[in-house]
């Protein structure tokens, strides 16, 4: 195989797969229709033809899959399970939370917990409330689970890569409208990459903005309008969130002296509000109040135009931009 190929997001999820698979023989792979059906959104399709037994269904029980995951991890296993939305893990939340995060604490280190969830959140056209929730600021608090969200087909790999070889908690938080995205070139077969980091989607010097998740299209997007008015926008696209860049982002505020931070999580209780908190705590100067664009405070609506109406769209953003930097 080429160390370089074009792939789709999902694409580069499976090829990512089955090389955890083929490198790590204590690898498995399970979750809802992951082995024969190839998954869902078919991220896991030819898995189980090519690893046999490894690769197997479950049934639907969340708490069962990630319960034995953790005694399967224990015990020399390096599981890879599969949770089919995001809102579906809040079954299993127990088995996370007061399970995986613990085991190296409450063993004095004896024990570990290489365990990967990988799962997807975002709000998606015809999507109900039950299958929108973007609650990466649940797991962002709680110690002992390392948490991502990579944009990019060649951070999907990179890393799902990083996490399988990770000997603790990893929840890798992947968006369903990315899956089927254009192909990008992806370079594989290189060493896994440090767990942590951040992307530089566009530097400028007139205004900070913090994003992570599918989100990042409209920032990138916004940033280009402004920037034919002569406002130059720094954009940090966070691909871990735990551990979180934060040097970085205060490296950048420092030069702009103005901060964004824009998800697609509802703005009480977001992650956003962490990430403007260790600027004003470093004691960054600031031209302008730190400001956070994130969902409203309600429901995800099933309906494409209400769902809009709910979220940060690229035309907001601009405002948002503009306001930071014309006052």
């Amino acid at each position: 195989m080429s160390d370089k190929v074009k792939l789709t997001y999902g694409g580069a999820v499976n090829a990512a797969l089955a090389r955890c698979l083929e490198q790590y023989p204590e690898t498995i792979l399970y979750g809802e229709d992951v082995a024969l059906p190839g998954g869902v959104f078919g991220v896991t399709r030819g898995l189980q033809k090519a690893f046999g037994e490894r690769v197997f269904d479950t049934p639907i029980s969340e708490t069962a899959m990630l319960g034995a995951a953790v005694g399967a991890a224990m015990m020399g296993r390096r599981p890879i399970v599969e949770i089919m939305w995001m809102d579906f893990a809040l079954v299993a939340f127990d088995q996370i939370v007061n399970q995986a995060a613990n085991v190296r604490y409450v063993s004095e280190g004896r024990l570990s917990a290489p365990l990967t969830i990988r799962t997807q959140q975002g709000n998606a056209p015809g999507a109900c409330a039950q299958h929108s929730q973007n609650l990466e600021a649940l797991l962002l608090h709680v110690p002992g689970i390392r948490v991502a969200m990579p944009v990019s087909a060649q951070d999907a790999h990179d890393v799902l890569i990083a996490a399988v070889a990770c000997d603790d908690p990893v929840v890798v938080i992947e968006n369903r409208t990315l899956y089927p995205g254009a192909k990008a070139e992806v370079q594989l077969n290189q060493p896994p990459q440090p767990i942590g980091g951040h992307r530089r989607r566009r530097r400028g010097d007139d205004v900070t903005v913090v994003t992570w998740g599918a989100i990042s299209a409209s920032v990138q997007a916004a940033a280009d309008l402004v920037a034919a008015e002569g406002i130059g926008a720094d954009v940090i696209e966070a691909v871990w969130l735990n551990p979180f860049d934060t040097e970085a982002v205060q490296d950048s505020v420092r030069r702009t002296g103005r901060l964004l931070v824009v998800h697609e999580a509802n703005v009480t209780g977001g992650f956003g509000a962490e990430v403007v908190a260790r600027v004003v705590e470093a004691g960054v100067p600031l031209k302008a109040p730190p400001r956070r664009l994130g969902a409203q405070d309600t429901r995800i609506p099933a309906a494409v135009a209400l769902a809009q109406a709910v979220l940060p769209q690229t035309a907001q953003i601009a405002d948002a931009l503009r306001a930071l930097v014309k006052g």
